[in-house]
């Protein structure tokens, strides 16, 4: 049976929702422990009739590793 790589996507995707979840659930414990980087402030673009707001930050925890590994275990058994 051929594995559909939509389903490992989305099971990773669900890993890193449910393991920040669970690291902010903590926030003292060393599952909340990671690493914060992208767009400080947002980047804007004002051109008169439409102004466009870019922004992206991205939070790397313990508890979203661990989610995405507890994801890609699931796969690899269906």
């Amino acid at each position: 049976m051929r594995k559909n790589n939509w389903s490992c996507f989305l099971l990773i995707l669900a890993g890193i929702v449910i393991g920040g979840f669970i690291g902010s659930l903590f926030p003292n414990s060393w599952l909340n422990y990671g690493q914060s980087f992208g767009l400080s402030s947002p980047l804007v673009l004002d051109l008169g009739i439409l102004c466009i707001t870019f922004g992206l930050s991205i939070k790397i925890t313990i508890a979203g590793i661990l989610g995405v590994a507890l994801g890609i275990i699931i796969y690899r058994f269906i």
